[in-house]
């Protein structure tokens, strides 16, 4: 039987009690490991968090409640789909939805917002026809039918066109700011105005087919990234580099290279990635089991089926840890395996006494991704909680990589001499090293859902030791509070009130810091009950309390991720 049968059989029988906890535990039978899982019902209808909304173009006031600090002076940019139809054609996947992009400006204690869609090419060509034009990752464009018969039917044998409807995050480059997706094209973006400035294509500087939208970032704006390039003979992982600093004014992504390229256990089915991770001196993919059928996806118009179809999940696959030197390119010969995972985010990742600590959000299922289409989100009762039910929770998990494996390590025995952790790492050939992760959460993280779209202390603890880290969790299919993790003693604080759903959360340190968590966090809360229900939410970030909101007079969909410019 199937996991996902394994939990639809799990929610039946337990359907008929509303409103209560349950912890289960199933085994995998082809890890053997365990899935837990919080089984919840009477979930709450959230179909207003995906509706399209209207754009802000200038900037309005907020009524602010509390007290919001007058030393956070920028602007919370965030992006995520804003529009899910055109005329009479609807989108399919949460991931489609026209990317908007909203700021809230703090200034003195103040907020303003302002919000707008990217112009980008696939919004327009959709907007002038008012239908779907340009296929997303959910969603088939379907054949011009203003086309006679004879050039729909050969436009079933075209290669779908890469789209650059960039709705997931914003990102830097050079002191630059874009918005991006996973394809090849991004948009740099004025944060003052949220205007398109030009849209950029990677391909044109260097030999890749798309990148992440989750770069890092060296104290010295160099900028990491990853993407995929696809030739004949199949696919390629690709490590790219790009320099700090503009040669000149027009200067994009100029100077960028690829660091070095990795190729996959499979390369007519590459592994899926969102992100990456890197340490001070290495950058760490995850070659996880969330796979790419790339005949599939080639061959999608002509089966008449979306990209997302092509994607799928092999837990018969372990996940493979690859490890390359940030300042030679070389990819180390030594690789790290563990069960069959699936991964979107990491946490951090930093280097002590000859081992990399890598946290990262995980969990034991790979197939989330197909769970979130708008019709799943916009369901309501017993349709809703099965949704919710039958997908594997995410919680952070730490892997220690030893850096020094020779042919004198002994096999057989845990590597792992750091007393700390209880995670270990098992030689068991020369260039093969077996993994099993700790737990980074007591069981008190279970109640909340588990824990995702996490971010630290990133300007001064990325790639070092650190503390504490915060993220959102999920009772529901969207974020429902906001939580902060203590590494000392695996504590957590919660900020949660029932109804409201927030998302991804912002560090921002204050300007005095001395401890690591000396700063607020900024997240946008939105109230599916209440129309124009959204607000700003500012916590102090040592205490987890509350200190202030702006509520914002206009509805706001539920988006993805975003960054804090500050003022100069």
């Amino acid at each position: 039987m199937s996991h996902q049968k394994k939990r639809k059989q799990l929610f039946k029988c337990r359907k008929n009690i509303n409103n209560s906890l349950f912890l289960y535990t199933y085994h995998n039978n082809h890890n053997a490991t365990q899935c837990i899982t919080t089984v919840l019902t009477g979930l709450e209808n959230i179909s207003p968090l995906v509706k399209s909304v209207e754009e802000t173009l200038e900037p309005i006031s907020t009524e602010v409640q509390g007290t919001i600090p007058t030393w956070i002076n920028g602007n919370l940019l965030r992006n995520g789909p804003g529009k899910f139809e055109f005329g009479n054609t609807h989108y399919n996947h949460w991931f489609d939805g026209m990317a908007m992009l909203h700021q809230f400006k703090i200034e003195e204690g103040r907020v303003t917002y302002k919000s707008r869609f990217l112009q980008s090419d696939a919004f327009k060509k959709n907007s002038e026809r008012d239908r779907i034009m340009v296929s997303e990752f959910g969603t088939l464009a379907m054949p011009d039918p203003c086309k006679n018969f004879f050039q729909r039917f050969l436009s079933r044998f075209e290669i779908i066109d890469s789209t650059d409807n960039a709705s997931v995050s914003f990102v830097k480059y050079k002191g630059d700011y874009y918005v991006s997706t996973e394809t090849n094209f991004m948009h740099k973006v004025d944060p003052e105005s949220l205007e398109s400035v030009e849209k950029v294509d990677w391909s044109k500087f260097i030999a890749v087919n798309g990148a992440t939208a989750h770069p890092h970032y060296d104290p010295d704006g160099t900028t990491y990234n990853m993407g995929n390039s696809y030739g004949s003979k199949g696919a390629i992982y690709n490590i790219i580099k790009v320099p700090p600093e503009r040669t000149e004014a027009t200067d994009t992504l100029q100077g960028a290279k690829v660091l070095c390229s990795i190729v996959p256990a499979n390369k007519s089915c590459p592994s899926y990635y969102h992100s990456f991770a890197m340490s001070e001196n290495y950058v760490v993919f995850i070659e996880q089991p969330i796979k790419m059928d790339l005949l599939k996806i080639v061959t999608c118009k002509l089966r008449g089926k979306p990209l997302s179809e092509g994607i799928f999940w092999d837990p018969k696959q372990e996940t493979v840890f690859h490890l390359i030197d940030k300042h030679t390119g070389q990819v180390i010969s030594v690789k790290y395996y563990t069960k069959a995972l699936s991964n979107f985010h990491q946490i951090n990742a930093f280097e002590e006494d000859g081992f990399l600590m890598l946290d990262i959000c995980a969990s034991d299922d790979g197939q989330a991704i197909n769970n979130y289409l708008i019709q799943n989100l916009r369901k309501s009762g017993d349709a809703l909680d099965e949704v919710y039910n039958t997908m594997c929770r995410v919680f952070p998990r730490r892997f220690v990589l030893p850096l020094s494996v020779t042919m004198d390590t002994p096999t057989g025995q845990n590597l792992n001499t750091r007393p700390s952790s209880t995670a270990t790492c098992v030689k068991i050939s020369k260039d093969k090293v077996l993994c099993q992760h700790e737990d980074l959460h007591g069981d008190d993280l279970h109640e909340y859902g588990g824990l995702e779209f996490p971010q630290i202390n990133y300007s001064r603890y990325n790639t070092r030791q650190y503390r504490y880290f915060y993220g959102c969790g999920f009772r529901h299919l969207v974020g429902d509070s906001l939580l902060k993790m203590d590494l000392k003693d695996k504590s957590l604080k919660v900020w949660y009130q029932r109804g409201l759903y927030p998302s991804e959360p912002v560090f921002v340190p204050s300007p005095d810091a001395v401890d690591e968590d000396d700063g607020v966090i900024l997240s946008v809360v939105l109230t599916p009950t209440q129309d124009k229900g959204t607000f700003l939410l500012v916590l102090d970030a040592k205490t987890f309390e509350e200190l202030g909101r702006a509520n914002v007079p206009v509805n706001i969909p539920y988006g993805f991720h975003g960054t804090f410019n500050a003022s100069a």
